[in-house]
C-alpha cells in the first residue's frame, strides 16, 4: 500500500499556496477564519478546566467509541434534525431510537477518519466503490491508496442519476463483478465539489436499488452518506438523512463532523453505523488511536449541551451566504458569458463549467496562467474517479468561498476572469 499510494492532490495544492505568498487561493476548502468561535471556545475550556473533577476527566484517556455524553448528544441532534426536516412540528427528547442510537455512534478524528475506517473495513484491494461523478477528491485518494476501483454515477441537480446507477449495477452484474461492489458513496448535502444536495426521494430509491442487487452480490451493499456540509445550509429547506429511511439501520453509514460548523481545528467528527459494522470499525479504530482526543470531545459535548454550538450556526450561515453572493456576483461581472454555474444554497463551493474545448486541468494554459496571475482553483478533473468506462472531464473548476476574505474573493475572481477572457 505504501508503494501504491500517491500523494493526495490536497497536499500539492496547499504547497502551491505556501510557495506563492501573494497567491489568492480559491482552492482550499478551509472554513472562514473570522467566524471561528474563539470567545465561546475559550469560555468552554475555562468551564472544563476550572473544575478539578471536570478537568481531570477531560485530561484523562477516553474510550475508543468516544465520550458517552457526546455520543448521546450527537445521536439525539441527528434525530432532531431529521424530525424537523421531515416536517414534524416538535421533537421530544425521549431517547434516540435505532438507527439514531448512541450505541452505534463513534466519535472520530474528523469525518475523514470515519471515511477511511469504513473503507478499510469493507473493501479489499480490487473491490468496487460507486461514487458520484464528480465527487470529493480526497475520498478518491483513500480509494486509490486502498487499491479500489471506482465507478462514477452521473450527477443531476437533485443528486445521482438513478437510471445511470441502475445501468451501472446491471453492467457489473452481467460482467460478474457485482460481488466486488461494497458501497455507494454520496456527499449528500451541498456536495463537495458541485454544491448539489441529494433529495430524500433519491436517497430512498438509491437504497432500494442497492438492496435489489444484494442477492447477486452475495453480501450487503452499504450506502455511505457523507454529510459534512449539512449544517452549512444558508438557503432552502433541510433534507432528511438516509438514516430516516426504512431499513436504514442495517445498510446506511452516516458520516458527520463538528469541524466545518464549529471548531475546525479540533477535528472532531462522528459516524453512525449498522451494528455489525460498528463493532468492526471500533476494533480497527482501536488499532489506529484507541480514541479521539478526550479533551476535545468534552469541549464539543459542552458546546452542544450549553446551546453555544446551536447558537453559533445562524451567524456562520449568514456569513457564508454573503461570501457566496460576493463570489457569484463577481463571476457574473468578470467571467465570459459562456461559463455556467449553479447558485449554492450551502457549503463552501461554486462549480464552474467551461466550454468543453477549454481545458482546466493542472497542465492546461488556464491553470498555469491563473497561477502566473496569483489565483488558484481546484481543477475539476481531480474530482472525477479513474473510471475506465468514460473519459475524465477536463473543463470544470471548483471555487471555494470558505476561507478567502470578501475582498480577496472579488480580487481573485477578477484575476481569474481576466485570464478566462484572454483565453476565450
Amino acid at each position: 500500500m505504501g508503494r501504491r499510494t500517491e500523494a493526495p492532490p490536497i497536499s500539492w495544492l496547499m504547497k502551491l499556496a505556501l510557495d506563492h505568498p501573494r497567491l489568492i487561493s480559491l482552492a482550499a476548502g478551509f472554513t472562514d477564519t473570522e467566524s471561528l468561535p474563539a470567545r465561546e471556545t475559550r469560555g468552554l475550556l475555562n468551564e472544563i478546566l476550572g473544575s478539578r473533577k471536570r478537568a481531570r476527566a477531560a485530561l484523562q484517556y477516553g474510550s475508543t467509541a468516544g465520550d458517552p455524553e457526546l455520543r448521546r448528544l450527537t445521536a439525539e441532534r441527528l434525530q432532531e434534525l431529521d424530525a424537523v426536516a421531515s416536517g414534524a412540528k416538535s421533537f421530544r427528547r425521549t431517547g434516540a431510537k435505532a438507527p439514531y442510537s448512541p450505541g452505534r455512534t463513534v466519535i472520530t478524528n474528523g469525518s475523514q477518519q470515519l471515511l477511511y475506517l469504513v473503507t478499510e473495513c469493507l473493501c479489499d484491494s480490487g473491490d468496487i466503490v460507486l461514487v458520484e461523478d464528480p465527487t470529493y477528491f480526497v475520498f478518491l485518494s483513500i480509494a486509490q491508496s486502498r487499491g479500489l476501483r471506482c465507478r462514477g454515477v452521473r450527477l443531476e441537480e437533485d443528486g445521482i442519476d438513478l437510471e445511470h446507477l441502475e445501468q451501472t449495477l446491471e453492467t457489473l452484474k452481467s460482467r460478474r463483478e457485482l460481488k466486488r461492489v461494497k458501497m455507494l458513496y454520496l456527499v449528500s448535502y451541498h456536495q463537495n465539489p458541485t454544491s448539489v444536495t441529494t433529495s430524500f426521494e433519491k436517497k430512498a430509491r438509491a437504497l432500494k436499488l442497492l438492496k435489489r442487487f444484494e442477492s447477486d452480490a452475495g453480501h450487503p451493499i452499504y450506502l455511505l452518506e457523507d454529510a459534512a456540509y449539512r449544517e452549512l445550509r444558508f438557503a432552502g429547506d433541510d433534507v432528511c438523512s438516509a438514516l430516516a429511511l426504512p431499513g436504514a439501520d442495517g445498510r446506511v453509514v452516516y458520516a458527520g463532523t463538528y469541524s466545518k460548523p464549529f471548531t475546525t481545528g479540533a477535528r472532531v467528527g462522528f459516524g453512525i453505523l449498522p451494528g455489525s459494522l460498528f463493532t468492526v470499525v471500533l476494533s480497527v479504530k482501536g488499532n489506529h488511536d484507541f480514541g479521539t482526543s478526550n479533551l476535545l470531545q468534552h469541549l464539543l459535548s459542552r458546546a452542544l449541551a450549553s446551546c453555544r454550538y446551536k447558537n453559533h450556526l445562524p451567524e456562520l450561515q449568514r456569513g457564508y451566504a454573503r461570501k457566496a453572493a460576493v463570489m457569484t456576483d463577481a463571476m457574473r461581472e468578470y467571467f465570459p458569458a459562456v461559463i455556467s454555474w449553479n447558485k449554492p444554497r450551502g457549503g463552501l463551493y461554486v462549480w464552474a463549467r467551461l466550454p468543453r474545448s477549454v481545458k482546466s486541468g493542472v497542465n492546461s494554459k488556464l491553470f498555469q496562467s491563473a497561477l502566473k496571475h496569483d489565483v488558484l482553483y481546484v481543477p475539476g478533473q481531480l474530482c472525477y474517479a479513474a473510471d475506465p468506462t468514460r473519459r475524465r472531464p477536463d473543463h470544470e473548476m471548483r471555487l471555494s468561498f470558505g476561507n478567502a476574505t470578501e475582498a480577496d474573493i472579488l480580487k481573485g475572481i477578477a484575476r481569474l476572469g481576466a485570464t478566462l477572457q484572454r483565453l476565450l
